[in-house]
């Protein structure tokens, strides 16, 4: 039997997991690695009997299928991103004659009732009121940060006093911190992540007197081992004592994002603020507010039209 025979039998979860150590170990992040191994038990789970030559259309939908009946819709679909590569790779290799995830019917579980995401700009004003922002930098420091520059959690943990340029009023994100596995210093999530925010001339004035005296090189919110439970809790309370709706950290991103939108900001500036890899991930992100926003647009070209008359 040749090699090409062989591999033809060989169980497609042993398979996926070679071709995950070949093309994927090394080349991507850390969190995102955890990802593919998940799913790579998943299919262990699934399919544990299936070999290469039996992957057919209805074999993929049926497992597709069954890791359905556990995961909402998004979630599914993440799954079959994350096996379509490796399983195009097998019929480039001629061990399978068709590609079985043509046509793939991606379902799901009904969606959790989700928490409200954001906040609005009555609200945001409400919990900034209730931050202790004395003089020296804690956690509440770092929701101030996060909500008027839209950083990603790990992107301000991994801030330096040499990340402010406070004459030019820019903020520098260009590593993260690796508050998960305690690695210290990261890359950033993508390239389009390496990116200058620039920021208000209030906290300019507040940054300035708060990092006079640090370290030029040390991240100036972290202090020993990290856990994102820590400025969540605090977060929280700070939500429950302003009688506003708790959102997590990672929600003080998208309030900042909808604030600009709702300001009337592009959605490119957007983008580029958050460092999206591209327009589309933040038009599907913010899309109930762009579509909200449209109507407003709409009613404004009617009263403007209204308007023309003789």
């Amino acid at each position: 039997m040749s090699k090409n025979q062989n591999t033809q039998y060989e169980l497609f979860y042993e398979y996926y997991s070679r071709w995950i150590k070949i093309y994927k170990e090394g080349a991507i992040q850390l969190v995102t690695m955890q990802k593919y191994m998940m799913t790579l038990q998943w299919v262990k789970k699934l399919i544990p009997d299936i070999e290469i030559r039996q992957l057919n259309r209805t074999t993929y939908q049926q497992l597709l299928n069954n890791y359905a009946e556990f995961h909402e819709r998004q979630t599914t679909m993440d799954f079959h991103h994350q096996l379509k590569a490796a399983i195009l790779d097998t019929v480039d290799e001629g061990w399978i004659n068709r590609d079985p995830t043509r046509k793939a019917i991606i379902k799901g579980k009904v969606p959790r009732i989700k928490k409200q995401k954001f906040l609005n700009q009555f609200e945001v004003h409400k919990l900034i009121s209730d931050l202790n922002l004395g003089s020296k930098l804690n956690w509440d420091w770092m929701i101030l940060l996060i909500a008027k520059t839209g950083m990603r959690f790990s992107e301000a943990l991994a801030l330096t006093p040499l990340d402010f340029d406070f004459l030019h009023q820019t903020l520098s994100v260009n590593k993260t911190w690796d508050y998960k596995n305690d690695q210290g210093f990261m890359p950033t999530k993508n390239f389009t992540s390496n990116r200058k925010i620039q920021i208000d001339w209030q906290t300019v004035i507040q940054f300035t007197e708060l990092l006079k005296d640090l370290p030029e090189d040390k991240p100036i919110f972290v202090h020993g081992k990290v856990w994102n439970s820590t400025p969540n809790e605090r977060l929280k309370r700070h939500c429950q004592n302003a009688n506003i709706p708790i959102i997590t950290i990672h929600g003080l991103r998208h309030t900042h994002a909808s604030l600009l939108l709702f300001a009337g900001v592009s959605i490119a500036s957007v983008a580029r603020r958050l460092g999206h890899a591209s327009m589309t991930t933040t038009q599907k992100t913010y899309l109930h507010i762009i579509a909200e926003l449209e109507n407003k647009d709409v009613d404004l070209v009617m009263r403007s039209l209204s308007g023309l008359s003789n």
